[in-house]
């Protein structure tokens, strides 16, 4: 939900639906780096690995407020297009996680279930001409502009948190960052997601449990469907719920990857909204560069070491992408469930 854009017809979150007990952080505080903010977000990346980000006082903040109420109108009006025109831009079968997905095109859970989403992946290099563009239906040619800008916001948002989270660990300068250089190659991208109303006899899970495969995730959503499973060992699925003037950031499984489980990717899924609505819902996800290897950073006395034995699997960024955003789509293969929903064993540690 946004502070900018039109509540008129939006119900509130309920009062009586379980909610995760999230931390709230300022983005302005975080920007003038305020030393007990930057304490709560390494306790928020260390605790559960998600948290509310207030991008209200600032700036940047605003910015990415206006373009987000900006795109979750031309998100509409892409939906609205026919399946026949959507599928056009249905680049899975290249090995491509760009462009269409359809509902029901995704396994969401180790019984073979469908998922009932679907969503559009735009391409960051695409928009920001480090690539050649990919064809696109006109409404995304011609929000170029806007997509331009957000993702610039949201790049220098993303860098802001990863620089902060590089000083707490006492890494060299730049270490992280230097791995997200937005005009580097890489799987970053803006996602339109749209959870049409379910049959009201038959509800399930839109989206089944998983963990995200990049570094930082920014999400910006208007109803509340977006579910997390908290640490501990009697933890039950509680929503969260959405803010006006928030973004909820989430850690992918690249922050577990760099700093050996001392942050948390938590697991999370999409579950219907609370009052059965139609949602829609924009992300912005970063991800390191291609080319860099997913392991262990050096030259912080933080990020726990290696255990004896311990190998570390040698893939690069585009690799991990391709395969963790691929291997749950129905039509291409079979299916591993746990290597491809990214529940590992180093997200899955119990932290309290």
């Amino acid at each position: 939900m946004t502070c900018t854009e039109d509540l008129a017809g939006l119900p509130p979150f309920p009062t009586d639906v379980p909610t995760a007990p999230l931390l709230r952080l300022s983005l302005d505080k975080l920007l003038a780096h305020d030393t007990v903010e930057i304490q709560r977000l390494m306790q928020a990346c260390e605790k559960i690995g998600l948290f509310c980000l207030n991008l209200q006082g600032s700036e940047e903040g605003i910015s990415i407020l206006e373009d987000a109420d900006k795109l979750f109108k031309i998100g509409e009006q892409l939906f609205d297009l026919t399946l026949e025109e959507k599928l056009k831009y249905d680049f899975s079968g290249q090995n491509s996680y760009y462009g269409y997905k359809a509902q029901g095109t995704a396994i969401f859970d180790r019984q073979g279930n469908l998922d009932r989403n679907e969503f559009y992946n735009v391409s960051r290099d695409d928009i920001m001409d480090l690539t050649p563009s990919l064809p696109a239906p006109d409404i995304l040619h011609q929000t170029r502009p806007a997509l331009q800008s957000f993702i610039r916001t949201s790049h220098s948002i993303v860098s802001l948190l990863l620089d902060l989270l590089n000083g707490s660990l006492n890494l060299p300068p730049s270490t992280i960052t230097d791995l997200h250089r937005l005009n580097a190659i890489s799987g970053d991208q803006v996602r339109f997601i749209n959870a049409p109303l379910q049959p009201a006899n038959d509800r399930r899970t839109v989206l089944g449990e998983h963990t995200d495969l990049g570094s930082i995730t920014i999400l910006f959503s208007r109803l509340g469907g977006l579910q997390v499973l908290p640490p501990g060992a009697d933890a039950q699925w509680v929503y969260v719920r959405p803010l006006p003037g928030h973004a909820i950031v989430n850690l992918g499984d690249a922050m577990i990857k760099f700093t050996n489980g001392l942050f948390r990717s938590n697991i999370h899924r999409v579950a219907s909204s609370p009052g059965q609505l139609h949602r829609y819902s924009l992300v912005y996800f970063s991800r390191p560069q291609g080319d860099v290897i997913l392991r262990r950073l050096k030259g912080s006395g933080r990020i726990p070491e290696l255990k004896e034995g311990d190998v570390e699997e040698a893939i690069n960024s585009k690799d991990w992408i391709i395969r963790r955003a691929l291997d749950l789509r129905a039509n291409l293969k079979e299916i591993d469930f746990e290597k491809s929903a990214g529940t590992e064993q180093l997200s899955r540690r119990i932290k309290v």
